[in-house]
């Protein structure tokens, strides 16, 4: 079963582009496409992530862990639930016992839509915080401790840096108590200058996060600020990587090497160097680490420092 919190609008019993009410799914395998069928009670929905989450003994303290993947624009629902599946098979051929949860926000499949999608992404963030990340802080038990983490790809970047800011203006959910441990940004969509210590659009991102792991590609064309598509903002942070003075709690990942090394294994991809992670075991593995943090982020075994930055670490042939 894999568990999806939709913000889509519903349209002659199919989900829209649009952004609509909330929506909590629990989609069979062998399905490929989300439909409003697939909606259960929200509170079932919750119990039932919940428990998928929980791992390790059940006599001494028992703990878990909830990956929120939030998908890019341009990006059908289609291809959302596949590369959801991509992860989680992924991650439990890694050794990942936790559940993974998809974040449905309303992005339409046409390259071209890029502006409206970041608009319908900003008007919908805010309830990745509110109906997601906050109400699975309040189930926390003293006998079951679940932790929260982020993978964000592409403008899913966007959306979860403006889901905690809109969180903190809120005065209920700034007040309450909610974090997510690990935040994985692949990708990114969002300016290199703004995830800055001292920027003002990041501060509650860094803020509610122990960890923020950003995984950038030089080799990127589609966040080239060449791309037309893109309407020529600045440069991105999932392609250049973070700024000088990124907070200390912020890591950078080059995996430049390692997709320019094995790039022939995602030729078949639609801009294989915006979307390879999805496939690539080497990087699921790390950021299975990273959620652990069993190890200090600079003794990963899928990293190696090169010239003093950390670098996905090329695969052996």
């Amino acid at each position: 079963m894999d568990y999806i919190f939709s913000v889509r609008s519903v349209r002659r019993g199919a989900f829209a582009n649009e952004p609509g009410a909330s929506h909590f799914l629990a989609v069979p395998e062998g399905v490929t496409t989300p439909t409003p069928d697939h909606a259960i009670r929200k509170t079932l929905w919750y119990d039932a992530v919940f428990n998928a989450a929980r791992h390790g003994p059940q006599d001494d303290a028992p703990r878990g862990d909830v990956l929120f993947y939030v998908h890019g624009y341009n990006t059908a629902q289609e291809t959302m639930l596949d590369r959801l599946r991509l992860i989680r098979r992924g991650l439990a051929a890694q050794g990942f016992e936790g559940v993974v949860v998809g974040f449905d926000w309303p992005a339409a499949s046409m390259a071209l839509n890029y502006l409206e999608d970041r608009l319908d992404a900003k008007f919908t963030a805010f309830r990745l915080v509110t109906e997601g990340i906050a109400n699975f802080a309040r189930m926390q038990r003293p006998d079951c401790f679940v932790n929260l983490h982020i993978l964000a790809h592409s403008t899913g970047a966007f959306v979860v840096r403006e889901a905690f800011d809109d969180a903190d203006d809120r005065p209920g959910v700034a007040a309450s108590s909610w974090s997510v441990s690990q935040v994985m940004l692949i990708s990114a969509d969002v300016s290199r200058g703004s995830l800055a210590g001292d920027s003002a659009k990041s501060s509650s991102l860094y803020r509610h996060c122990i960890r923020l792991t950003n995984y950038h590609n030089p080799f990127d064309s589609v966040l080239s600020l060449s791309n037309v598509k893109r309407v020529g903002v600045s440069p991105r942070a999932g392609r250049i990587g973070l700024p000088p003075d990124a907070p200390g709690k912020a890591v950078d990942v080059n995996c430049g090497p390692h997709f320019d090394a094995n790039r022939a294994a995602y030729d078949h991809l639609q801009f294989p160097a915006h979307t390879w992670y999805f496939d690539d075991p080497v990087f699921l593995e790390d950021v299975l680490h990273t959620m652990r943090g069993d190890v200090d982020r600079h003794e990963i075994v899928t990293r190696a420092a090169v010239g003093g930055a950390l670098t996905l670490r090329r695969a052996v042939v």
